[in-house]
Parts: structure tokens; C-alpha cells; sequence
């Protein structure tokens, strides 16, 4: 072989494609060569040819892990985090890319408002990224044009009400938005007007464990039903974010005719209420809320029968102060870019998931539910984007860790196997042994 490759990681366990049945992802010891930032050839002996090579024996290198719900909180917010921060939590805990949301100050509504947010990227993002934009009750004629700008991932709704200022709670309205383009549309479903109603129970001395009383079930159950008859009526491709109840993993099995894909997060498979809440009071406040060991054992069993499509952390974080006020003034929201990995490794090490099941949720099923281009496998001509990990390492997470801003998190104290060792993004590291290489260079994705 005559041809040269700019890198080569050698004898690492890969993630990949079945050469017997590529929908099935199975592992095998290889090597992985890099030419131009793309996945020039896979197989054995590549070493020789290479210019510079990675010694992965001992490690898993799995396709470039993608976090595709991420609030980065820039402009407007920047004193809780902003683009350059949040993508260094990124890589630093092994994801290449993330998918970021719309309500910022100004919320991300408009052609303007999306090409700020694009020209803050340029130059600061560590990793790969992509932008969604809001829905509003009036913006909804712009939106086919919108979702077509280089740069966005797709169109996102608040059915009910969260952190910022957009809100589409109407039936009418949620149509008219699912009338008007074509790509997945990713939402935020708990029910505003029955939200409005519950809110009256948390008076005088109210409680933090008062959350996912305020916030229950039927908030979600009763907004993810209309959500589904909207979805049938228009056809439309939706992506229902951190889905939290045994009810609606339900709803879904019975409408897998839809094209409708679910999103579970970390804190939800990890914490229970009522102990979380007690333990760690509004640092556990989220939307929706975490809830009992019946919901938490149900997307269990959801990941396990393939009604769950992706993992995202929906890093949403806020400074300590504003967490230390009295609840309900405390917002809701908390950090997990970083944490996402190890958290989720730990999963794998006691037996609730396998391997190549993270990697479909992380980085096989968004980038084929979303089209995400050259991402998602390891497969020769994709983008050169690898998470590998140490699934035998153990740590400690800890607040002194995290690269955010807000500058804690959860998981605090949290002793976990499996760890980030490497962050790779078209063939070049940006993090290493927990230290970040040269600068951020993290570019738009492209989508097919």
C-alpha cells in the first residue's frame, strides 16, 4: 500500500457497522486510518503508512457521540454559560457535537437572530454544532425557510411553559407549525393550560419536592396525546424530547406508525424523586420533572424494547444563586453535556444497556433521525469523529470538573465506571487525558 494516512489509531475495540448486517452494530479489534479529516480505510497493518499514529489497545472507539439537546444560554444569558464554555464541557466529557436551543435573549426566531448566533460560533465552538430555531405563533411562514439555513437542526416547540419566553400551546397553532416545512420537529410537551391550573397548589412554603406534583404526569401524558393526534393529522415527522412517563412510552408503542421519535435524558434514568429532591433540593429541579422509581423504571424498559430513538442531556444550567432561592422562584434546569458519557458508561458497566446500544442512541439514531451528513458510524468517507473511552476506568465526577460556567453539577460525588479518554473531530484531538488540545475549530454540521 502506497498511500499515506495523516493518522491511524491502532488496535483499539471499535463500534461499527456488521460486515454481515450493517443495521447491527457489532465490535471488533482494528485499526482506523484518517486522511483529510475523514475515515480513509479500516482493517489491520494500517499503522505502517501512517504519519502519526494513536495507541487505542485497551480502549473502545466509538463514533463521535453527538448531544442533541443542549441550552448554551448565548446571547443573553451568558453569566450561566455561553457557546465557547459549553462546547468545552462537551469534549472534555467526550461528545463531537451538539444540537443547541432556541431560547436564548433574543430567543433564536429569525433569520437575524440565527445568523448572530452562527457568527458567535465561528471560531469559539470546540465542537461540532447546529442550531435549532423557535416556533412562535407568528413566525410560523418563515419557519420552511428557516430550517433549511446552514447551520439549523431542525424546528423546536414549548407546548408548555419553561425557561424563556417561547411558548405554542394552541392546538391551532402547534398545526400551523407542523403545516409549514417538512423536517423532524423536536418539542417540549407538558401541558400549559392544565400547568396554569396546578400552579395555584404551591402556595405559601412551597417545596421543591412539590415539583412533580405541580408538574405530574397528566401534564405530559394529556399534551403528548394532542401532540400525536396532531402529528397524524399533518404528517409530520416530530421528535418528543425528555419523555418521562410509563403513559407516554405507552402512547408511543401504539402509534409506531407515526413517524415520531423519543428522547430520554441521563437524570431521568439515573435519579428518583422522591430522594433526589431531598438530597439535592433545587439543584434537581428540572422540566419536566424527574419522577418516581415507576417512571424511571419504565424508560428503562423503554430503551430496552426500542421505543426510546436518542440520549440528550438538555445541559440547561443556572448559577448557584439563582438555584439557592425559595422554590418555585428557583429555575429549572442543570448541567450534563459533560456528564452525559460517564454517567451513561456507568449504565453500561452494570448491565442496564449494552455498548452498541449507547451508540445508536448517541450517534447512529441522531444522525440518521435528524440527516445529519458523515457522522454517526465509523464507516469509511465519514467524517473522522471518535469518542473513545476506558470502560474499566474508574472515577469520581465531581463540581471541580465541570468546564461550565455554572460550575457544578448533579452527579457531584458520583463514582462511576467507564470515562472519556479521547475527544477526536475530523481526525484531529481536541481532548485528551481530560486536557484540551489547541483551540476550538468545531464547525456547523452539515445535513443531507
Amino acid at each position: 500500500m502506497g498511500t499515506r494516512f495523516d493518522l491511524v489509531l491502532t488496535g483499539g475495540t471499535c463500534v461499527l457497522p456488521s460486515k454481515s448486517d450493517p443495521a447491527r452494530l457489532d465490535r471488533s479489534i482494528t485499526d482506523v486510518a484518517v486522511r483529510d479529516g475523514r475515515i480513509a480505510a479500516i482493517g489491520s497493518g494500517l499503522a505502517a503508512h501512517a504519519d502519526r499514529t494513536f495507541d487505542a489497545r485497551g480502549l473502545h472507539v466509538l463514533p463521535g457521540l453527538i448531544d442533541s439537546q443542549v441550552h448554551f444560554r448565548e446571547p443573553g444569558l451568558e453569566h450561566k454559560e455561553d457557546l465557547e464554555t459549553g462546547t468545552r464541557g462537551a469534549v472534555l466529557g467526550g461528545i463531537t457535537g451538539v444540537f443547541e436551543m432556541p431560547n436564548t435573549k433574543p430567543p433564536t426566531i429569525s433569520r437575524e437572530a440565527l445568523e448572530d448566533k452562527l457568527n458567535r460560533a465561528r471560531r469559539r465552538c470546540w465542537s461540532e454544532y447546529a442550531f435549532y430555531v423557535g416556533a412562535t405563533p407568528g413566525n410560523f411562514a418563515a419557519l420552511p425557510e428557516l430550517e433549511r439555513h446552514e447551520g439549523v437542526c431542525g424546528v423546536k416547540i414549548f407546548m408548555g411553559s419553561s425557561t424563556g419566553d417561547l411558548l405554542v400551546s394552541e392546538d391551532e397553532h402547534v398545526r400551523r407549525v407542523l403545516q409549514h416545512g417538512r423536517r423532524r420537529v423536536a418539542v417540549h410537551s407538558e401541558d400549559e393550560t392544565r400547568l396554569k391550573e396546578r400552579r395555584s397548589l404551591l402556595g405559601p412554603g412551597a417545596d421543591v419536592r412539590q415539583h412533580p406534583v405541580w408538574r405530574d404526569e397528566e401534564t405530559a401524558i394529556r399534551c403528548t396525546r394532542r401532540l400525536l393526534a396532531l402529528a397524524r393529522e399533518t404528517r409530520r415527522p416530530v421528535h418528543v424530547l425528555h419523555v418521562t412517563t410509563a403513559e407516554e412510552m405507552d402512547l408511543f408503542r401504539r402509534n409506531r406508525d407515526l413517524d415520531v421519535t423519543v428522547e430520554v435524558l441521563p437524570q431521568h434514568l439515573t435519579f428518583a424523586a422522591p430522594e433526589c429532591y431531598e438530597r439535592l433540593r433545587a439543584f434537581a429541579q428540572m422540566n419536566p420533572p424527574i419522577r418516581s422509581e415507576r417512571h424511571r423504571r419504565a424508560l428503562w424498559n423503554a430503551i430496552a424494547d426500542g421505543t426510546v430513538t436518542v440520549l440528550g442531556s438538555d445541559h440547561a444550567p443556572h448559577t448557584r444563586e439563582e438555584k439557592a432561592k425559595n422554590y418555585p422562584e428557583t429555575p429549572s434546569g442543570m448541567t450534563g453535556v459533560q456528564t452525559i458519557v460517564p454517567v451513561m458508561l456507568d449504565h453500561v458497566s452494570q448491565g442496564r444497556l449494552s455498548l452498541e446500544r449507547l451508540v445508536e442512541l448517541l450517534a447512529r439514531n441522531p444522525s440518521r433521525v435528524f440527516g445529519i451528513r458523515g457522522k454517526g458510524e465509523i464507516r469509511t468517507g465519514n467524517d473522522a469523529d471518535f469518542t473513545i473511552v476506558d470502560l474499566s476506568a474508574r472515577r469520581t465526577i465531581t463540581d471541580a470538573w465541570i468546564a461550565s460556567r455554572a460550575g457544578w453539577t448533579p452527579f457531584d460525588g458520583m463514582t462511576v465506571t467507564g470515562w472519556p479518554k479521547a475527544t477526536v473531530i475530523r481526525g484531529r484531538f481536541v481532548m485528551r487525558e481530560d486536557q484540551l488540545l489547541d483551540g476550538p475549530a468545531g464547525r456547523p454540521f452539515e445535513f443531507k
